[in-house]
């Protein structure tokens, strides 16, 4: 009788158990489709801002009245929105791959809002770049713009043996290591904003710039408390400047 019952019965104890399944593998793939959108959004959005502010005077910003022009290839503005899509593109990447394996609620948000806001930014700066008429690469080594140029990675970026380590990890020492290469990517990434907000007179670029410092600043609060709650010590920050730019810049690497 019970045999009969399971094989005439409704399909609902099968139906739930697939839904559940079902259900999870599209968390990463809406994720992805998010943050695709973002991009276009944002470099559209870029674009459109650049060229008012490059002289259409419908504009209602007082920009017309300050007579911007395109700034030049190797201008603090080109620079920045060029280091800064390198130096953000990697913050997404370790963010999405601590995304997919993390068991731990707050880290799945922090990360995926850590990947959907900075390739937002992408997004704004590839927009920039394209209404001033430059390429999305300058021929000059990276921070020249800064005054230090850089030959190797930017300050705060992982080396690949890091991005392996992340890659491989196992949830729990993935939670560690992410919050670990992403305090002192963050960090390496407020001088940056606070150098081209000293040589910029463009608004587009002051509102980005403000909005990534305050940001990051927050994020890095937040993080280290992260990795407080999970009993691990929170390294004493270097000043800014004095980020080490060899591979030995962040001695956590082989954890």
């Amino acid at each position: 009788m019970k045999g009969s019952l399971r094989r005439a019965g409704t399909e609902r104890p099968r139906k739930e158990a697939p839904s559940r399944r079902g259900w999870l593998p599209r968390v990463p793939v809406l994720t992805a489709v998010l943050v695709v959108g973002a991009i276009v959004v944002s470099a559209a959005a870029g674009a459109a801002l650049a060229s008012l502010l490059s002289g259409d005077t419908s504009s209602n910003d007082g920009s017309a009245e300050m007579g911007l022009g395109p700034p030049a290839d190797d201008s603090a503005e080109a620079g920045f929105a060029r280091d800064m899509m390198v130096h953000h593109a990697q913050a997404v990447q370790m963010a999405e791959s601590v995304r997919d394996k993390t068991e731990s609620e707050g880290i799945r948000t922090l990360s995926a809002d850590i990947a959907l806001t900075q390739q937002a930014q992408i997004g704004q700066m590839q927009g920039w770049l394209a209404v001033w008429g430059l390429p999305a690469t300058g021929s000059e080594p990276t921070m020249t713009w800064m005054g230090h140029p850089t030959e190797g990675r930017m300050p705060g970026m992982a080396s690949p043996e890091e991005l392996n380590n992340l890659q491989k990890a196992s949830p729990e020492e993935a939670d560690v290591l992410f919050l670990q290469l992403m305090i002192p990517h963050h960090e390496a990434a407020l001088p940056m904003a606070e150098a081209v907000l000293e040589e910029t007179n463009r608004p587009e670029v002051e509102r980005l710039a403000g909005a990534i410092a305050a940001s990051q600043r927050g994020e890095i609060e937040m993080m280290k408390g992260l990795l407080q709650q999970r009993g691990v010590p929170v390294e004493d920050s270097a000043a800014p400047g004095e980020h080490s730019h060899g591979a030995d810049s962040h001695p956590h690497g082989g954890e």
